[in-house]
């Protein structure tokens, strides 16, 4: 491995391998380097002006983890079984989202990989890791991580997550890796030892914001470029989901996100709030080029029609209606007021499906709750059958998140695993004053340091094969295997699709092409006006055709030609 490290303030640099520091060698532009490679496996540090030694910010190994030595990785050294490995493509990608540390009892990358065959079976083409970057301590969500080129020696390090990416490929299911670049985790971080990684000119609501446009940001944007190429050039992830890229600022002619964007290839997709079609649109266009992004209108508007809950953002999003909105036209905001957020939110945009990213439960929505409550917590595993028909026959690439397959009662609280204990309190007072004024926040907060907060949010296997959950299973794979099979249902032109509605009986009818999707989510039967006799194609729940009409029983769904 060739050892190089950019230090531009550093008069002199040396790196500890055993006892004894040796001297590296100044190249131009603040970069030291080392006048020979290190083997594979090598534990070293450097020293910046005989200051105590402090691990690689780009180290790719770091096994006693982010207080520990670097550990030099020779990447040619493991033996790849994926030679002719062609991804699918992410327009037509049915996404899961997954957490190593509680996908499985084992909490490691190894330990996945039998549950792998479950998500063929279930029929998902793309599996979104959450973040796997070094982080203090052996739990927590991965957004903290101060390391961000090693794969967390928790979960495996670099040849387990290795090994889980290439049973991936085996199996025909493509990986993509959810990366945080906007921040820095609070804990066992020294970046800023080394030089300007970040800057006090803006703030974010983690702490100091990453320096793209100030002194020194030229190297600061390779940094995180050069991460993310490293990420798909030796681990082989087919792409990358992009963390909260609101939280960028950056007011360069050339913005570092088109940088990002570009240099990837089109195999990166943005977590945006702002609802801006400039995320996915491209440079020449005065975009960032993006393939797609993120879309919470729709898990925001699908919430508040299945639960009837209107606290916090969901406030700005009206049942039935804006379901409907967010069906036909992507975004529900599109430069209207937010009572949420006191202004107007938003821009006019005509987006492709394809082009947003739709979910009714994901890490943030789940674990922005008090108590991490699932869908399935807040109601029946009936209605989230009906919700997953209006998701899995939507024109938006669909994301599922682990467990929700089968109505997993898990909860994914937030949870971390901090050392130093001003900052665990930080954390815990936090999180309690984050929710002390919601009054649907529901079970009070669980500690986030608490080793069993993090170990109630495992995933229950065994709780899949019970009869009701067993069932709602079933209706997914049925689901997916229906969106594979009907052109019409992969269609993504948002003006292809037409949605009727009666918010005060609880019905709602999807049209898309000769396919129609009606469900009931009000407490009694209703019946629904037809204009013809059609053929079921899936059905949830109580049902019956006649001629001209369709009635339907509480929190039924039918899949109509």
């Amino acid at each position: 491995m060739n050892l190089r490290v950019w230090a531009p303030h550093a008069q002199s640099v040396k790196v500890l391998l055993g006892a004894e520091p040796q001297p590296m060698v100044e190249d131009s532009g603040g970069w030291w380097r080392l006048a020979r490679d290190l083997p594979g496996g090598t534990r070293y540090r450097f020293i910046l002006d005989d200051s105590e030694p402090l691990a690689d910010p780009r180290s790719p190994s770091q096994p006693d983890g982010v207080f520990g030595p670097s550990a030099a990785i020779d990447h040619s050294a493991f033996a790849w079984h994926d030679a002719g490995w062609q991804s699918p493509p992410l327009d037509s990608a049915i996404i899961y989202e997954l957490h190593i540390g509680t996908f499985s009892a084992g909490g490691t990358f190894d330990s996945a990989i039998p549950y792998l065959d479950h998500l063929v079976a279930l029929g998902v083409t793309h599996v979104e890791i959450m973040p796997v970057n070094e982080f203090a301590g052996t739990r927590g969500w991965g957004y903290d991580g101060v390391l961000v080129w090693a794969p967390h020696h928790g979960y495996g390090g670099p040849d387990g997550m290795k090994r889980f990416i290439d049973a991936c490929h085996a199996r025909g299911l493509a990986v993509l890796l959810d990366v945080v670049y906007n921040h820095f985790g609070p804990e066992g971080s020294v970046v800023h030892r080394y030089g300007p990684y970040t800057t006090d000119q803006y703030r974010t609501p983690w702490g100091a914001a990453i320096n793209l446009d100030q002194a020194g940001s030229d190297e600061v944007r390779r940094f995180f470029c050069d991460n993310a190429l490293m990420w798909l050039r030796d681990y082989h992830c087919d792409g990358l989901r992009i963390d909260a890229i609101h939280a960028f600022h950056d007011h360069t002619a050339l913005p570092f996100l088109e940088q990002l964007a570009t240099e990837t290839g089109g195999r990166a997709i943005a977590e945006s709030n702002l609802n801006d079609p400039r995320v996915v649109r491209r440079p020449e266009e005065g975009g960032f080029g993006f393939p797609a992004q993120w879309n919470d209108d729709f898990h925001h508007a699908a919430h508040v029609t299945l639960t009837g809950e209107q606290f916090g953002y969901y406030m700005d999003f009206a049942p039935f209606r804006d379901l409907g909105r967010a069906l036909e036209h992507g975004f529900v905001y599109q430069g209207q007021f937010s009572r949420f957020r006191q202004r107007s939110h938003g821009r006019p945009a005509t987006l492709s499906g394809r082009q947003l990213v739709a979910s009714l439960q994901n890490h943030d929505q789940v674990g922005n709750r008090a108590d991490g409550a699932r869908l399935s917590r807040l109601i029946s595993l009936q209605r989230c059958r009906a919700a997953a028909a209006l998701l899995l026959t939507s024109p938006f690439v669909p994301l599922l998140f682990q467990g929700e397959e089968w109505g997993a009662s898990t909860p994914f609280p937030y949870f971390c695993d901090h050392t130093d204990p001003d900052l665990v309190r930080a954390v815990r007072e936090g999180r309690r004053q984050e929710f002390a004024e919601i009054a649907d926040a529901g079970e009070a907060v669980p500690d986030p340091q608490d080793p069993e907060t993090f170990a109630s949010a495992r995933l229950c296997w065994e709780e899949a094969t019970r009869p009701d959950h067993a069932a709602t299973l079933a209706w997914y794979r049925q689901l997916i295997a229906l969106r594979r099979a009907e052109p019409e249902l992969t269609d993504d032109r948002l003006d292809y699709g037409m949605v009727r509605y009666d918010a005060q009986a609880g019905w709602l009818v999807v049209q898309r092409g000769s396919i129609r999707v009606a469900c009931n989510l009000g407490e009694t039967a209703h019946t629904v006006p037809l204009d013809s006799t059609p053929r079921v194609l899936a059905q949830s729940g109580t049902i019956a055709v006649r001629s001209g009409e369709l009635s339907l029983g509480p929190d039924a769904v039918v899949i109509l030609r």
